[in-house]
């Protein structure tokens, strides 16, 4: 159906400044916005998410006439389980890839409303009339934390397991996805982006961004904002304006021209680990893309004797030597042997007041393939177990999500063991029945 609305659209996406590879995907078209962030690192989650972003491109045609709500979330859920299907099929056959998965949020454009998909932690919003509203919510360890009042926004933004998230296309969690539909009218602004933008910049700088330019200009404004903000990770941002028939005839040349935009890597699926140089992002340094780094000067050295050291130095003169000033010999071993003593007090005691202080530390962690409660630092030292096994419980790691146990086997930071404990509630929540399916 030809509705009322048009989308006008732009999409980008940035390895940054510390991946070497991106794992984003995202796609921009007429009639679907998404945003993929793979998860996986060895296990290579740029696949999941091209793959994904692959099966969901699909999406983008004209829908077949008038949809009823049913029929638009249906084709959403259709288009991800789809795309859940396939990641399942390349895992199977490549189970190197095992453990590899993708966030996914998903907007379907039917000319008058957005059906919404979604699952993990990236985000879509919408900024209407000079505010900014988060549409989707995170499927994440800290967001539970959010939402049950134990930390806050801000705070939720320099956790120590921000990243970790309870939900993701895997090819083997059934884990289903948020479904609802979102109103628009025209003067919306709609923005979907990977956590690679949404971890470092709040609603006011995204709303800053939002309300000036054209699709195109606030796209590539949120990469540069987020690098410049000291994002880590690779961002992706896909921006479309909300478009009645006059509005568009406004923009008759800029729609005439815009062809549906992939992103990332659903733009070339690789199928083998990367080679060669480290890819090189679109923005490299501030705004003139220059990061002051000066290319080292090799010095012209002639060719030299094996035997003959390439680095000269000058003679010392002996009159300089014979003057110049010595330290007393006297009673110098009295004063060195009193400096180690000093030092090595120092160093016991610090090391007291460590060990004093690690024990009463807890941290959520894996033994045997059970989830246990640890007392101490999750850390070692050569010879030195600084941590110990406090508490038991039944929650079984291989019947938690691939993405799940994985944060676990890293370990989860608790600020106390009551804390420990309701972190160990959270997971027995993600537990698989015996049958092997998710518990949702």
């Amino acid at each position: 159906m030809s509705g009322p609305l048009r989308l006008h659209y732009s999409a980008i996406s940035d390895v940054g400044r510390v991946r070497k590879d991106n794992q984003d995907s995202g796609y921009a078209g007429p009639w679907l916005l998404t945003v993929c962030d793979g998860v996986g690192g060895a296990a290579r989650g740029d696949i999941a998410s091209g793959t994904a972003v692959q099966q969901l491109r699909r999406l983008d045609e004209d829908p077949p006439g008038e949809l009823s709500p049913d029929d638009l979330l249906g084709r959403v859920a259709g288009a991800l389980h789809r795309a859940h299907d396939r990641i399942g099929e390349i895992v199977d056959d490549d189970p190197a890839l095992n453990g590899t998965s993708t966030t996914a949020t998903v907007l379907y454009f039917d000319g008058q409303r957005m059906g919404v998909g979604h699952i993990g932690d990236s985000r879509a919003y919408l900024y209407r009339a000079g505010e900014i509203s988060q549409i989707t919510h995170d499927h994440t360890f800290v967001q539970s934390l959010i939402d049950e009042g134990r930390i806050t926004e801000p705070e939720s933004r320099v956790h120590p397991h921000r990243n970790l998230i309870l939900k993701a296309l895997d090819g083997v969690h059934e884990a289903e996805p948020d479904l609802f539909l979102a109103d628009l009218q025209t003067g919306d602004r709609l923005l979907v982006c990977s956590d690679g933008a949404s971890g470092v910049l709040d609603d006011a700088r995204l709303a800053d961004v939002l309300s000036t330019g054209t699709p195109d200009y606030a796209a590539v404004e949120l990469v540069r904002a987020s690098l410049e903000a000291g994002s880590s990770d690779n961002v992706t941002c896909v921006v479309a304006d909300v478009l009645d028939e006059e509005a568009a005839a406004a923009r008759a040349d800029d729609l005439a021209e815009l062809q549906p935009m992939l992103v990332g890597a659903a733009a070339e699926l690789r199928r083998r680990a990367p080679k060669g140089p480290r890819p090189t992002g679109i923005f490299r340094g501030h705004r003139s893309g220059d990061t002051g780094e000066l290319e080292p000067v090799q010095a012209d050295l002639p060719d030299l004797p094996d035997d003959v050291h390439a680095i000269p130095s000058d003679p010392i003169d002996p009159e300089t030597a014979r003057y110049a000033p010595r330290e007393p010999a006297r009673f110098f071993w009295v004063r060195r042997l009193l400096g180690l003593l000093i030092a090595a007090g120092v160093v016991w005691m610090v090391a007291a007041a460590a060990w004093s202080w690690s024990q009463a530390q807890y941290y959520v962690g894996e033994q045997d393939g059970t989830v246990v409660i640890f007392r101490g630092v999750n850390t070692s030292l050569p010879g030195v177990d600084l941590s110990e096994p406090f508490a038991t419980t039944n929650v079984e790691l291989d019947r938690l999500p691939a993405f799940v146990s994985e944060g676990v086997r890293d370990g989860i930071a608790a600020d106390d063991f009551a804390d420990a404990e309701a972190i160990v509630d959270n997971l027995a929540g993600e537990m698989s029945p015996e049958t092997g399916e998710v518990a949702q």
